[in-house]
């Protein structure tokens, strides 16, 4: 979520937001009362790096329809380097957006408000996407019941690898991320309900939570005979359950929730942004160490909220920050776009020259010109389409027309 959307749903300028009020008798004080930043331009120059992530993992696939590197080892080694980058992104931005959601929640909105919001703002770059992927290189190989499941983002709740990533294989996580808007008025209800000193028993029992759903898939969901094409050893049945189906993927967003609670009540330990940082380094290295679907799904969750809070919290408190400056927040603004682009233009990309590969060197140059052209498409269609529709549809219009004395300007929904 940008800087823009975040402050669009915060109460109108002039007031100060507050941290949820929490009723309860046996409550112990909030330590911090602070007022909370209106805006959190770390959190959105955070944005594009998990983006690049994901980038980077797509185009070390060892696929004909992305690959590039001519040399097997090579390529055997860009694969296994890049193996935990897709994951790492898609983790950071499931919990970033239920603490971007969090923060920028304000009393006396609606469920429907909010719904509305979020489905402008995700289905028409979704729908852009899914079309640029049809008609440039998915069509001719993708059956028509698949291309309608992805189409209206069911194609998650089949457990088939090649339906989960079908047509534009990002897209799946916006199908994810369609049932977590679905569920936020709800979670955000419960969740605002929890004593401030209980919240770190709920961060706790939801981290568990994600370990525990590794648990169950490898312990009781049956293997079956189908293998995941890029990682042979593991079940792609087992991978669907604990990584693709989006209730599972919940306890990462509600996680998101709750750690923003944390952080607004004054409950967080915060290590500060570089040293978490180390600590997702040091994750996603690790990663690589552990059964596959415990590195994809469970490693690198908490140094992944580490930072999160780390930046929401240098924003808030004005500390220095090296994402929060101008191109990284532009960056962070059209990474949405850059995400749901990116693998039209690889894949685009490698039809267009056909079948040859090709050595290190050159792979880099070909690398870095579809990175180039997939910011400038993600850029058209930030200005084009994500932008202007979010600021004529977020809102539904007024039925009456005030007198030109008192209207004012409408801001950017989330």
């Amino acid at each position: 979520m940008s800087t823009d959307e975040i402050s669009a749903v915060l109460p109108a300028a002039g007031r100060t937001a507050q941290p949820p009020a929490v009723a309860e008798p046996h409550e112990r004080p909030e330590r911090s009362q602070r007022p909370l930043a209106a805006r959190l331009p770390s959190l959105t120059g955070l944005r594009f790096p998990a983006a690049l992530l994901v980038f980077i993992f797509h185009a070390s696939l060892p696929y004909g329809t992305v690959r590039l590197l001519a040399d097997n080892g090579s390529e055997k080694r860009f694969t296994d380097l890049a193996a935990q980058t897709g994951a790492l992104g898609v983790t950071f931005f499931f919990a970033l957006s239920g603490f971007v959601l969090t923060w920028s929640a304000r009393e006396g909105d609606t469920a429907r408000a909010f719904w509305r919001r979020r489905y402008v703002k995700i289905v028409p770059n979704y729908v852009v996407a899914w079309a640029l992927a049809m008609l440039l290189f998915a069509g001719a190989t993708t059956e028509a019941w698949r291309a309608l499941l992805n189409l209206t983002m069911l194609q998650v709740y089949v457990p088939d690898f090649l339906t989960n990533f079908s047509v534009n294989p990002p897209g799946w996580s916006l199908a994810a991320e369609a049932v977590f808007y679905l569920f936020f008025p709800l979670l955000y209800h419960w969740f605002k309900r929890i004593p401030a000193d209980r919240l770190k028993y709920w961060i706790a029992g939801t981290v568990a939570g994600i370990v525990l759903t590794v648990v169950v898939a490898y312990t009781i969901v049956p293997a079956g005979t189908a293998m995941m094409d890029n990682e042979p050893t593991t079940s792609a049945t087992q991978y669907w359950f604990a990584y693709v189906l989006p209730f599972p993927r919940l306890l990462d967003f509600a996680l998101g929730i709750l750690v923003a609670r944390a952080v607004m009540a004054g409950r967080w330990r915060n290590i500060g942004m570089v040293w978490s940082l180390v600590l997702l380094a040091v994750s996603f290295v690790a990663a690589s160490f552990v059964p596959h679907i415990y590195g994809q799904r469970a490693v690198t969750v908490v140094p992944a909220v580490l930072l999160i809070a780390a930046g929401a919290i240098a924003d808030n408190e004005g500390r220095p920050s090296a994402v929060r400056n101008r191109v990284m927040v532009w960056l962070g603004e059209v990474s949405f776009a850059f995400y749901l682009l990116h693998y039209v233009v690889l894949a685009t990309t490698r039809k267009l020259l056909g079948t040859e590969l090709y050595s290190g060197p050159a792979t880099a140059a070909l690398l870095a010109g579809e990175f180039v052209v997939a910011l400038l498409a993600s850029w058209a269609l930030y200005a084009l389409v994500e932008r202007p529709i979010t600021r004529r549809w977020s809102r539904p219009r007024k039925r009456a027309v005030a007198p030109a004395s008192q209207v004012s300007q409408v801001s950017q929904d989330s």
